[in-house]
This record gives structure tokens, sequence and C-alpha cells, in this order.
């Protein structure tokens, strides 16, 4: 691939908020029913298992952008050749395009419960995928810039869960390891959902300066992740009781509920409205990628490959209407996701590492 130019990298820093802000989503609104179907209380357990695998596969993707020097698509082509190569990152293509979908879906769908039931899923798509063309078309410095600033300002929302402390009975969480290692994992395994996105550094890589040196800024916002996503589970499952949390969907928005300040009645408003900066990132960061693999494969501009993608995402999320679709567009969405970062990039790697010797030799 050509080197990109030194004006268009990122500092090595910018990669901590890259890494949180694409994880952090619609996701955390709602995790906490997910984790406790198979491990119950003993979720949080479940939250640090999959963490640390994010950890794994983080270091896994920097040994092998390291070995080629190149992105995602150089990988492909260094195992498999050109055509097979091509082939596989088409897939990849297809499963960015996918996020971009579920992440606007799932936002329009808690704005239509929760606050307008008219909502056009048509229009506010349309708005939102202009807005990240806009940001797009900066470059990647751009999209840098935005995951700073939807990190930073929804920051605050962390002190709201302050307010449940007050209704919390943490004697919920014992006895502690009342379930199965099965169970755990099985809930490790739903988990491992919440987290997808940060599989992105396979394209952002040679956008990066210093890249090798960024690892650490990649981990330490894996870190916080699931630093994010362990209290928030702890303080749920202190806060519902298990019958309450089995029919809850989105557990996070009802903590809202019951916060009280003197100027704002009903906060869960803010709160919805704020997480638009929040998935922002993951829109803008998901859609470049999926532009970026198809411009890496075909002779045809970035710019033209971006619209492309963007259409295509928009015409796909007009026929998402109902809540059953949603759901089938979220597991469909997570499984693939499951399957191409904790099967397919051990393997990967494995490949990597084989082609390696062999081409020495």
């Amino acid at each position: 691939m050509q080197p990109v130019p030194e004006n268009r990298k990122i500092s090595p820093g910018l990669v901590f908020f890259l890494v949180h802000s694409i994880q952090v989503g619609t996701g955390v609104l709602g995790f906490q029913r997910i984790i406790s179907m198979h491990a119950g209380y003993d979720g949080w357990m479940s939250v640090i298992l999959a963490g640390m695998l994010t950890h794994v596969i983080m270091f896994l993707m920097y040994k092998m952008l390291g070995t080629v020097k190149g992105d995602l698509v150089s990988i492909h082509t260094y195992v498999f050749g050109k055509w097979i190569g091509h082939f596989f990152s088409f897939l990849y293509a297809l499963y960015f395009s996918l996020l971009v979908i579920t992440i606007i879906r799932s936002y329009v769908e808690v704005v239509q419960v929760w606050m307008y039931p008219r909502l056009s899923t048509f229009l506010f798509s349309l708005f939102f995928l202009l807005l990240a063309y806009y940001i797009i078309s900066g470059g990647v410095r751009t999209i840098a810039g935005v995951s700073y600033l939807g990190t930073l300002l929804p920051s605050y929302l962390v002190l709201t869960f302050v307010f449940t402390f007050k209704y919390a009975d943490f004697r919920n969480l014992l006895p502690v390891f009342d379930h199965s290692v099965m169970d755990i994992l099985l809930s490790t395994r739903d988990m491992s959902l919440t987290y997808l996105g940060y599989e992105s550094i396979l394209m952002l890589y040679p956008f990066i300066k210093d890249p090798e040196r960024s690892q650490k800024f990649a981990q330490w916002g894996l870190f916080l992740t699931t630093s994010i996503y362990t209290v928030i589970a702890i303080i749920s499952f202190g806060f519902f009781a298990p019958a309450q949390l089995d029919k809850t969907i989105w557990a996070t928005l009802s903590m809202w509920k019951i916060v009280e300040m003197p100027f704002v009645e009903r906060f869960e408003y803010i709160g919805i409205a704020n997480w638009c900066l929040i998935i922002l990132p993951n829109v803008c960061i998901t859609l470049w990628c999926a532009s970026r693999v198809v411009k890496r494969m075909t002779p045809i501009k970035h710019r033209h490959t971006l619209i492309l993608i963007a259409v295509l995402c928009l015409c796909a999320l007009t026929f998402i209407d109902k809540r059953d679709q949603v759901n089938v567009l979220n597991t469909i969405s997570g499984q693939t996701g499951f399957y191409f970062n904790f099967l397919y990039i051990p393997l990967l790697f494995v490949l990597v590492y084989i082609a390696k010797k062999v081409k020495k030799q």
C-alpha cells in the first residue's frame, strides 16, 4: 500500500480515545439483562473476563500489523494472496457496514421508544449519515477529534449513577460463584459482543504516527471500557432485583429515571440526547473502515466508496422498522463480530506466523 503522508496521521495518544469511543455505544444502555441470562448476578465476572480477552486480541492484532507494516487488507494479501485475500477483506467491509446499520438503528429505536414514537428512521438516518460523511471527509484526524470530544463531553453521565446508591442493595451479588464455570463462560461470550468495534485498529494502523508505541494507549482504552462496564454492571445488580432485571431491556436508561434535580424532571431525556455524541464516533469510525476497505481493494476513490457504503446503509435502515427485526439485526451483528474477533483473528495470527516462516525460507 502507498505510505500515508505524515500530515494525515494522528499521534499515538489519540488511539486511546478511538478505541474507547468505538466500544461504548448503545450496548451500554442494556447489556446488564443479557449477561445475567446465563450467569445471573455473577455476570460481573463475565464483564472482566470478556475485557481481558479484548486485551489479548488487541495484542495479536498489533503483532500482525507490525509484521506486514500495513492494514487488514495487507494482512490478507500477505497470507492468502491478492484474490482470496480480497474476498476475506470484502467480508470485513460487509461486517463494518453491518455495525453502522446496527448502531444507528439501535439508537433510533431508543429514541422512538423513550421520546418520539413517530420519529422517521429514514430521515434521522439520512441526517446522521450526512453528518458522518462530513466528518469523515475531514480525514482520520477529524474522526479522532470527534472521538476525543465524544469521550470527554458526555463523561459527566458516569456521575449520575451516584443517585442509585440510595436505593441499591449490593447483597444482591451474594453468594459469589453461585453459577457454574460454563454459565460464566456463556455470559462472557454474550458480553464480548458489547465490546465489539476495537478491531477498527486493523484499518487505522497506517494512519498512526509511531504505531508500535500506540499499543499501550489502545490497551489503556480497553481497560477504561472494561472498568466502566464492570462498575455499571455491579451498580445495576445492586439496584435491580433479578425478576426486575429480566423484564428491563434498557437497564441503564431505567436507572436514570430516578435521577432528581431541581432544574430537570426527566433526566433520561438528557441522557438519550447526550448519547448522540457517544454514537457519532461509533458511526464515523465503522463507516470509514468499511469504505476504506473497499477503497483499498478497488481503484475507486475513497470519497466515492464512502458515498456508496453510506447509501447502501441508508437503504438497509429503511427496511428495519419493527422491534423483532432490530433484535435479529443485533443478534446477527453480535454473532458475526464474535466469530470475526475471537475466532478468526487468532486463526489469522497463526496463519501470518506460518506465512512469515515460509517466506523466510
